[in-house]
This record gives structure tokens, C-alpha cells and sequence, in this order.
């Protein structure tokens, strides 16, 4: 027997019965964003691999190890997307979206894939919602990113499960010495590193400080804090940063050894965690890069930005119960039709209804059926309300109408009534 077909191994297929909870999430971040002045932009799902190696940098764990990356016909190194943020710089560019110094406010949604071992929260494809600021320099857009997140998090009810670390990573300059600083530390204590942060200490020492090994972590418990060598410009930027969500109220704890994993953040970073989830605690991250944008060919520009993981934060509605009821309710009237002359009358019927209500969503039973197998149907549906057309209801000009989900005695409505009732009803129901 030849192996049956199956998903890719932490590529995951998003059911029917699931994708109401992901077009809910979905629509309420795109109305957010569209109150905040946010537009839309979507890019490609493949790169030239170039372009993440310039600016992830080469010797990040995405670009070392995580990476899809393949040939296509012409020799081009091509590679699904890791991540937005070079993608969306490379559009900019390409387009020339912020050529005069103009600001950009963008978001995107879609797939980034990265070849990680699969498990609950972190999947080899996954879903990020990502916005990226350009040419905003100040605290206050860092503020606004993190201010309208706050926002969302209370659209969605779990405020009171998230928690927002903070810190600076300074300018490439600052964050030049504090290397310097960090490595003559770590080389000290070389013996009591484990082995990943031992490779780290060589090509990436910034990323041992976020290291989940409890003897490295010892270590850095005396190790310089990245504080001490802020230049004066990303200190006051900082404090201006922390005045706004203090004005704001958004409650905040400042996190020393936050550094993100790529290369290009300086300045403010930050992470909306949780402890609801066993490790992948993270699922909204970000902070500035002002140098990307001339790191990848363009003039000086600065640029700010954060994704957010949509599985994980599926994850957490459900893991709270923060799951609308309406939601999985996906029909609310189910119109039940038997034999050839009710069918076409239901037909036409059922589309002067939708002229009149076009949010309605009214379902017409197909496949004929009994009237026993029509209602179990219309109740398995999930509707709150039955509609009856046989050859004595279309006789009359009348459809009986028949509750679902409560108390309520079933009656006949006139075919020119059927949708001023049907408004009254599903609105109150």
C-alpha cells in the first residue's frame, strides 16, 4: 500500500471549525490598525536569500539554521520568509514609499516559515501580524506601537495575562562597547557557559544574555548591564518612551537582558510575554532599527516595528476562554425546503431576504431530505432559527418560522414579512 498524503511536519492545516476564531482575531487587529492610521501592505513569501542574510546577519540562528532555502531553475539561493521586517523594508525600497523623508505606517499579515522542532506554540509555519513605522525617530511612535497593542489586548480580553518587558539596546556605537564589555566578561567565566552560549560568545554574544541554561544564568547575574552604556541619545529617547506608557497607564517592568534575536534592533525593544502558555511565553515582540534601512542599500532612515505570533495568540483565547460564543456560530437562519416547487420559490425567497439584509447569513438546505434529516441538519448547523417552506406554506404565501435555541412556539410569516421579522429576531437573539 502506497503512504497516505499528510501535512508537512509542523505545517499545519486551519480547520473549519477553527478559522471562525482566526477571522475574528484577524478582523479585530484590522480594525484597530485602520483606527490608528495603519495601511496594509503584502509582500511575496519567498526572497532572494540575500536579503535576510544582510539583514537578519549571518550568523543568527534564523539564518544559520532555521531558514528554507532552495535553488530554483535560474541558480537563484531563493528562501521563504523567516520574518516581515526585511521583506517590507525591501518593498519599501524597491518602491520608493519613503523617498523625501515621508513617514510610512504599515502592517502585513502572513505565513514566515522557519525549520524549528515542532511543539505546541511553535510551528514550522506559523502567522505573524507585523507593523513597521518609517521615518518616525521619536518615543512617541515606539509609545503608539505599544500603546495601541495594549488596546487590542483588552479588545480581546486578556489584559491581565500579558506582561510587557522593556529595554535599549542603544546605538550600534553603545551597543559596540558593551560587547567589548560583555565578552571580556564571559571569556572569565568561559568554563561555567553552556555549550550554545559558548558558540554565541564567537559570533553573537549579545543573544547569551537571553539564554534559558540556569548555570549561564548564574553567571550573568554579575555581568554588565547594556545600561551603564547607553549614549545620551538613547537614554533620553528611553525615558521619553517610558513617560508615555506612564501617562498611558500601560504597566511595564524594564527586562536588562532582553536583546531580541536579530541583528538590526537598536534602541527600544520590547516583548508582550505570558506564563499561560509553558515556554513560548512570547507572542508579540519588537523595537526600532534605524539603520536597516541604509544597511540594505537605502538613504538613512529610521524605522520601529513588532510582529505578533497568531497561533500563540489563538493559544491564549482559547487557554482563557476568551472565545466569543457568537463566533462559532456560523449561521443564524437555516431554510428548510421540500419538494421541486418549494426549492425554486425558497430560492427566490431567500435572495430578495439577502437584498434586504446582506449581514444575514442564511443558509438553504441542499441535497432535498426528509423533513426528519432537513431539521437535524438545520440544528447541527448551528442556527438559531428554522425556516419551513412546503407546498401548503407556499400556497398560503406564508414560511413557518420555528426557534432553535429557546423557548418559542413555531409561526407562519407572510413571504413580504419574512424579513422585517428576521431582522427583529436575529438581532435579538
Amino acid at each position: 500500500m502506497s503512504k497516505s498524503l499528510q501535512a508537512i511536519r509542523g505545517m499545519n492545516d486551519i480547520l473549519p471549525e477553527q478559522t471562525p476564531l482566526w477571522r475574528y482575531f484577524e478582523s479585530t487587529v484590522a480594525r484597530l490598525l485602520d483606527n490608528y492610521g495603519y495601511k496594509q501592505i503584502r509582500m511575496p513569501i519567498v526572497e532572494f536569500t540575500e536579503l535576510f542574510k544582510r539583514s537578519i546577519g549571518e550568523v543568527t540562528d534564523i539564518v544559520e539554521k532555521e531558514m528554507y532555502t532552495f535553488e530554483d531553475r535560474n541558480g537563484d539561493s531563493l528562501t521563504l520568509r523567516p520574518e516581515g521586517t526585511a521583506a517590507c523594508v525591501r518593498a519599501v525600497l524597491e518602491h520608493g514609499l519613503t523617498g523625501g523623508g515621508q513617514p510610512q505606517k504599515l502592517w502585513y499579515i502572513g505565513p514566515m516559515f522557519r525549520h524549528e522542532r515542532p511543539q505546541k506554540g511553535r510551528y514550522r509555519q506559523f502567522h505573524q501580524i507585523g507593523l513597521e513605522v518609517f521615518n518616525l525617530d521619536g518615543p512617541d511612535i515606539d509609545a503608539e506601537l505599544i500603546v495601541l497593542t495594549w488596546r487590542l489586548w483588552g479588545l480581546l480580553g486578556i489584559r491581565d495575562a500579558v506582561k510587557l518587558e522593556l529595554n535599549s539596546l542603544g546605538t550600534s556605537e553603545s551597543r559596540g562597547r558593551y560587547r567589548v564589555a560583555l565578552v571580556e566578561y564571559l571569556l572569565a567565566h568561559v568554563d561555567k557557559l553552556d555549550e550554545d552560549s559558548r558558540r554565541r560568545l564567537t559570533t553573537n554574544p549579545l543573544r547569551v544574555l537571553d539564554t534559558k541554561n540556569a548555570d549561564t544564568q548564574a553567571v550573568l547575574v554579575d555581568a554588565p548591564k547594556m545600561a551603564d552604556y547607553l549614549d545620551d541619545e538613547s537614554r533620553i529617547h528611553f525615558e521619553g518612551l517610558k513617560a508615555r506608557l506612564d501617562a498611558a497607564g500601560i504597566p511595564y517592568v524594564i527586562n536588562p537582558k532582553l536583546v531580541r534575536g536579530l541583528d538590526y534592533y537598536s534602541k527600544t525593544v520590547f516583548e508582550w510575554v505570558t506564563d499561560k502558555l509553558g515556554a513560548q511565553g512570547t507572542v508579540c515582540a519588537g523595537g526600532r532599527y534605524d539603520g536597516l534601512v541604509e544597511q540594505m542599500g537605502g538613504k538613512p532612515t529610521t524605522g520601529v516595528g513588532f510582529a505578533m505570533g497568531i497561533e500563540r495568540l489563538i493559544l491564549l483565547l482559547e487557554t482563557l476562554e476568551q472565545v466569543p460564543e457568537e463566533i462559532s456560530r456560523q449561521v443564524d437562519v437555516y431554510l428548510c425546503a421540500f419538494g421541486e416547487a418549494a426549492e425554486l420559490a425558497a430560492l427566490a425567497l431567500s435572495e430578495k431576504v439577502r437584498d434586504q439584509l446582506p449581514n444575514l447569513r442564511l443558509q438553504i438546505n441542499a441535497g432535498a431530505g426528509s423533513f426528519k434529516s432537513q431539521f437535524k441538519k438545520a440544528d447541527k448547523s448551528g442556527a438559531l432559527y428554522a425556516l419551513i417552506l412546503g407546498d401548503d406554506e407556499l400556497a398560503q404565501q406564508v414560511i413557518g418560522f420555528k426557534p432553535l435555541r429557546g423557548q418559542g412556539e413555531q409561526q407562519n410569516i407572510a413571504f413580504d414579512a419574512l424579513a422585517a421579522h428576521l431582522a427583529t429576531c436575529v438581532v435579538q437573539g
